[in-house]
Parts: structure tokens; C-alpha cells; sequence
């Protein structure tokens, strides 16, 4: 490896800038992995997209695996762990070749080939397994033309659960009330801990493979697992809150195919208690994991599923989601992934979704692993359960990070409604009511100094014109909030139908600008206006959406064809690096 990297004890100590030869490993690390945005832009989140889950430090690196993993990729010996990882996916994927192969001739040709490849990786020892067990299987996939080869195993097993848990005897299991609730002397109190109890069993059925796999499973073995105290379901109903508290919003993540008819049931549970819920599903085939198509075409869990809305659009804006889940309580959307989670290649839906959220819950070994062994902190509370292999359930939460504050619909909506109330009064006193759209965050960078232009700017104009009442989205930022967020936001202003004059910045208003400030225009600066920013370009389109409406409405600035070079308002961000056409 060169020179030694140094010593760190979690993820949350990787940080950019500190030491050369750990730079240098982290673009090595990125690159191979496949998880560095500017290579790979439309596979890879970007800093903004991360952001909505993960709560990063300027110049902090998310590492998408466990620090144990971590650990075992930057030894500088081969680590016994990582190798054994290794070998168990080159076990599965020569076992899928194997299955699935044409012939022994396409046999072997498909083995030798991922043998080269398995060997490549094997020497650089940078590759998190989850990552190396995607690409051997995408290899296996191409070669031997398939989509999902354990799709008749996955439907196996959700009608070997489904049958599990219509039967009879496991219904009275789960709905006999414990002695021990028999002595609460309050019924709201009995009432929650009913709620709770219902949630933890059906938790442990959920962990418990042999209901699907192994056969007829013994009644008595499995009553006494499910009435077992489960020390931790406290984190359960802190999480969820009391009956005073607001429902939450929860994203789901699923573990494997059988297990999900189980949390399809702990989902209902959760909607009868009047929260709402997403359920993340695979966007394809990973061994028996269930993907959003299964939710499709397998009719058990389309039978579970038919009071949800399934979402297909994989880059959902704010609006609609929120939409989609004012309508809606229950939502399926896929995470956009062929692996274990890895939040840099997950989907802008499943992005938003997370962000939109209260709570994650966190199914199975592999997702406990990314998100609670890890030294991470996320921007929502997530809740991990799974059961290892000695049969032991677990349950943890891990609470979102102290620095983040989310901004629910209503906060925002609340924000809004006060802008456009003194519009309104502004306009009875007959003033003249503009918005200024301009660059802020267009710049790399630049964002202090895009704010000191757009206020330089608006209170020259609040000198030299009369009785105009005029909005700076510049003065109406409050900490925390976020491209979408705002965005959000100003729409509900922008289409109040309040506004007369929508002006848009130009390159003189930039140069009178920097002038007020007594300074030259920088390069970066140079040639500068509204058309750079493509959350300006969204803003003109939405003008132009409200003029049709409202004639009178005067747009003063760049010419609108200048605007739509641009692409859509990226993620989290109020621009777009690249222009698509000229």
C-alpha cells in the first residue's frame, strides 16, 4: 500500500485534507468502488444527495460499509475477515454460474471470466464485499441472460409465510394478551403496550427463516420465541411516540423474500395506528432479497400490497412525494439499488423519501450493519432489528444527529403562508409587489458573496423605486434548510397569484452590484446572471406557468430562451453543473 494510513477508529474520523497518503486512498477507495460522483454522475449521489441522509461535516468522507469493514480494507495485511467475505462470494457466484450456466462449454468460459475479474479485485483488497458480490453478479446475470434466478425460490417462500400466518394457531399466537398486561389499571396505558407487543412479535416472526424455508415449523418452539420479553422494544415506543404525539412518517427497509409478508402485516399495524409508511424495495435481482417488481407480479404480496401506492418514478420531486403522501399512507417505491444498501447509488426517490421521513426502520444483518455499526451519523432517527445466528433478536435505534433539523410540510407551509399574508397587506396598501430571483448557490464557493450581491442589490432597488414592496428569498433563509426545502417554499409564494413584477437577475445588475460594494467583478463573476442557475430556470419556467394565468404579470430580466439551456435543479441544490444544449 505504500506508506502506512494513519490510525483512525470509525468512519466518522475519515476526513478530507488531513493527511496526503489518506487522500490518496480515499479517490483509490472511491474509484474502485465506483462510488465517486464526478466519475459516475448519473449511478452516483451526489454530496447534496448524501446529505439528505447522511449528516456530513464540510469536509467529511461517507463510507458506505461497517467500520469493521472499514478497518479490514485499510489494514496493510490481507485482514482473515475481508478474505473470508471475499470467498463466500466467490462461492455464490460460481454456485449461480453452476445453476444457471447453457453448458459445461458456457460453464466454464463464464467461470474463467469472473475468475479474472475476482482476481483483479482480490489483489487490490479495496473492495467492499457488498460491491465485489454486485459485480460478480452482474457478470453471472449478462453471461448467462438472466433477470432473476431465484424468483421461484422468493415465491416459495412468501406462500410458505402467507399460509404461516393465516393459520389459525398463529393468529391466536400473536393475539394472546400476556398475563402480565392483565394487572395495568389504566386502559390508555394497556392499549399502548398492546400496540407495542402486536409490533415486537411481529418483529420476531419476521427474523424467524424457518417459518418459510423449512417446512412445517414446531408451534410450541416458536409461541415460546415470540413471548420472550424483548428488553429493548422501549427504543420501539420512543420512536413512535404516544397517542398526544404526531404520527410519524416511516421508511421502510426489507430484509429478504418470506420475511416480507411478515413486515407487509407490521406495516398494516403501523397504519392502523395512523402512521404513514414507504416501503423500500430492491430496483433488481439480489439473491433473495424482494425487488419492486415482485410487489407486482407475486400475488401474495400483491394481495398485501393493493392498499398501496406504488411509486415507479425513480427521481420524484418534493412536491410530488409530498403530494403522494397526502393521498396516500402507503407508499412503495424502489431504492434504485442491485446490492446491499449503499446510499451513494441509491435513487433521488428513495433520497427524498428518507429526508421526507421521521424514522427509518432498518431490517436484517446487512442494513444494521451500514447504518448502527457504523460511526455515522444519519439525518433521521433509524430503527435496525434482526436476528443473528445464534438466534438472538436485536433491536437498536440509533437517533438522528443533533445538528439536523428537519422542516416538516406544515413548518414550511407555515413559512410560506406568513410571506404571502404581508404580500396580501402590501398589496391593500397599493404597493407594487416583485420578487427577485437571482444566483446563490450557482457558484462553488461563492454562496456568502451571492448573498451579499442579491442584498446589496435589493436595497439599492428599495431606494430608487417607489411604493414597491420587494421580496429577497435572501432575507427568508432560516439554518438547516435545504435547495429543496426552499424551493418548495417559494413555489407556494411564486403562485399566489400576489405577485406584479418577477425580475430576474442580469449580468448589470451583478456589475452594479459589486460597483455599490466598491469592488471590481471577479473572473468567476464575469458574464453572470439568473440563466447560470438552474433553480432560476425552474423559477422562469414557473413564471411563465403563472403569467399564463395572470397576464398582467410583468417577468423583467434575461430573455426565457436563455434559461432553458439548462437541466433540471439537481438534488438538494439550487443549480445544475452541466448546460445540455446551447
Amino acid at each position: 500500500m505504500g506508506k502506512v494510513l494513519p490510525a483512525i477508529e470509525s468512519a466518522r474520523d475519515v476526513r478530507w485534507g488531513q493527511d496526503a497518503a489518506m487522500d490518496a486512498w480515499l479517490h483509490h477507495f472511491k474509484t474502485e468502488n465506483n462510488i465517486e460522483h464526478l466519475m459516475n454522475p448519473e449511478r452516483v449521489a451526489s454530496d447534496e444527495q448524501l446529505k439528505f441522509m447522511v449528516a456530513l461535516d464540510e469536509q467529511q468522507v461517507f463510507i458506505p460499509c461497517s467500520d469493521e469493514t472499514l478497518m479490514c480494507l485499510m489494514e496493510e495485511e490481507p485482514s482473515d475477515e475481508l478474505m473470508r467475505e471475499y470467498g463466500r462470494i466467490w462461492l455464490h457466484t460460481v454456485r449461480l454460474i453452476r445453476k444457471h450456466a447453457f453448458n459445461k462449454y458456457h460453464e466454464r468460459k463464464v467461470i474463467g471470466f469472473c475468475r479474472l475479474r475476482f482476481k483483479t479485485h482480490l489483489l487490490s483488497r479495496i473492495m467492499i464485499p457488498s460491491r465485489l458480490l454486485k459485480r460478480m453478479n452482474s457478470i453471472v446475470l449478462t453471461q448467462c441472460s438472466l433477470v432473476d434466478p431465484y424468483s421461484t425460490k422468493k415465491l416459495a417462500a412468501n406462500r410458505s409465510a402467507f399460509e404461516f400466518f393465516t393459520n389459525s394457531a398463529t393468529d391466536r399466537m400473536l393475539y394472546s394478551t400476556p398475563s402480565e398486561c392483565m394487572y395495568n389499571p389504566d386502559l390508555r396505558n394497556l392499549r399502548s403496550e398492546l400496540d407495542i407487543i402486536e409490533l415486537v412479535r411481529l418483529m420476531y416472526f419476521s427474523t424467524m427463516p424457518e417459518l418459510w424455508s423449512n417446512g412445517t415449523p414446531s408451534y410450541l418452539d416458536i409461541e415460546k420465541e415470540i413471548n420472550k420479553p424483548c428488553p429493548t422494544s422501549h427504543a420501539l415506543e420512543v420512536l413512535l411516540g404516544t397517542e398526544k404525539d404526531d404520527r410519524k412518517t416511516i421508511l421502510f427497509l426489507p430484509d429478504s423474500s418470506g420475511g416480507i409478508v411478515f413486515d407487509l402485516y407490521f406495516i398494516r399495524a403501523l397504519l392502523r395506528l395512523g402512521h404513514k409508511v414507504i416501503l423500500a424495495l430492491k430496483e433488481g435481482f439480489i439473491f433473495d432479497s424482494p425487488t419492486f417488481w415482485d410487489a407486482m407480479q407475486d400475488p401474495v404480496l400483491v394481495e398485501l400490497c393493493k392498499t398501496a401506492k406504488m411509486v415507479p418514478n425513480d427521481t420524484i420531486s418534493k412536491n410530488l412525494l409530498l403530494a403522494l403522501l397526502r393521498s396516500h399512507r402507503f407508499l412503495i417505491v424502489s431504492d434504485g439499488m442491485r446490492e446491499k444498501l449503499n446510499l451513494y447509488k441509491t435513487n433521488v426517490t428513495f433520497s427524498r423519501a428518507w429526508k421526507e421521513c421521521d424514522i427509518v426502520f432498518a431490517k436484517g444483518a446487512d442494513n444494521f450493519d451500514n447504518l448502527l455499526n457504523c460511526g455515522h451519523s444519519f439525518t433521521r432517527d433509524v430503527l435496525g432489528f434482526y436476528r443473528k445466528d445464534d438466534g438472538t433478536f436485536v433491536l437498536e435505534a440509533k437517533t438522528r444527529a443533533s445538528c439536523v433539523r428537519k422542516f416538516s410540510e406544515e413548518a414550511i407551509n407555515e413559512m410560506a403562508s406568513r410571506i404571502i399574508e404581508q404580500m396580501r397587506k402590501e398589496k391593500q396598501k397599493g404597493r407594487t409587489v416583485m420578487f427577485y430571483s437571482a444566483v446563490i448557490g450557482s457558484i462553488p464557493g461563492e454562496t456568502d458573496t451571492a448573498i451579499k450581491l442579491v442584498n446589496t442589490f435589493v436595497s439599492h432597488l428599495r431606494t430608487r423605486l417607489d411604493r414597491t414592496f420587494i421580496i429577497n428569498p435572501a432575507e427568508h433563509f432560516e439554518e438547516g434548510m435545504d435547495g429543496d426545502d426552499l424551493m418548495f417554499m417559494w413555489e407556494q409564494v411564486q403562485r399566489s397569484g400576489l405577485l406584479d413584477v418577477w425580475r430576474f437577475q442580469t449580468v448589470e445588475d451583478i456589475e452594479t452590484s459589486f460597483a455599490l460594494l466598491d469592488r471590481k467583478v471577479p473572473s468567476v463573476w464575469s458574464g453572470k446572471d439568473s440563466t447560470f442557475s438552474t433553480g432560476c430556470t425552474k423559477e422562469m419556467r414557473i413564471a411563465l406557468d403563472v403569467q399564463k394565468k395572470n397576464p398582467e404579470l410583468q417577468i423583467i430580466g434575461p430573455s426565457s430562451e436563455k434559461f432553458f439551456r439548462r437541466a433540471e435543479y439537481g438534488v438538494g441544490k439550487y443549480y445544475d453543473a452541466g448546460i445540455t444544449s446551447m
